[in-house]
């Protein structure tokens, strides 16, 4: 898919693992953004033992998931004769997004010589701190939960040449990350942003309606 020169340059939204063994195997930024995210929040509550004066009561952050599908398309390298792309396709950009989910092969082998050598307990390996970018207002830690992956071309070495990605994340908020956890900020600083638009749209909305505001 070609651009025009004439077109207004367009912010492309990002997926990064951040990793201490391999700080940069996991930037995925989307050749082509997808037309449509869905987002679901759940707010958490005080439980349904909650008294009269607790009702509306909070204990945290929203659980929000965020759902949507990205396509990864060989064509435009293609016609340049990109070299990584014309010898492997579009499989590191794929396998970028699926690092995500596995722990590091070494420390697998660690762990296993750990486990060869009498060591009673081995702590289970972290998957790498993820951020989902979309845009400079929207920066949060999350967690991929679902990933869908549809190979729908091929090359002539079985390179995927265009796929379908079908990705959720679970946002982490300070629900579930300790104050020492980079996402605990990041999550704080994506909520002061929101809160911020908020405003905004609730200072524009206001003059709108007419009517005056109850006191409270």
């Amino acid at each position: 898919m070609s651009f025009s020169p004439r077109s207004p340059r367009v912010v492309r939204g990002a997926v990064i693992g951040f990793d201490v063994f391999n700080p940069i195997a996991s930037v995925i930024v989307f050749q082509y953004n997808p037309d449509k995210v869905t987002r679901t929040l759940t707010p958490q509550g005080t439980g349904g033992q909650a008294g009269r004066g607790d009702v509306l009561r909070l204990s945290g952050a929203p659980v929000e998931k965020i759902d949507l599908d990205v396509e990864i398309d060989a064509a435009d390298q293609l016609e340049t004769a990109e070299g990584v792309v014309t010898r492997l396709g579009v499989y590191p950009q794929l396998s970028a997004l699926e690092m995500l989910l596995y722990p590091k092969s070494a420390l697998v082998i660690a762990n296993t010589v750990a486990l060869a050598i009498g060591t009673i307990e081995v702590i289970p390996p972290e998957a790498p701190f993820t951020l989902l970018v979309w845009g400079a207002k929207r920066v949060v830690p999350v967690k991929l939960t679902t990933f869908r992956i549809e190979e729908q071309a091929h090359d002539t070495s079985l390179n995927p040449t265009l796929a379908k990605v079908t990705l959720q994340f679970e946002v982490l908020s300070y629900n579930h990350l300790p104050v020492t956890h980079p996402g605990y900020g990041v999550f704080l600083a994506h909520q002061i942003v929101k809160e911020t638009m908020a405003v905004v749209g609730s200072v524009g909305d206001a003059a709108r309606l007419g009517t005056v505001l109850p006191p409270f």
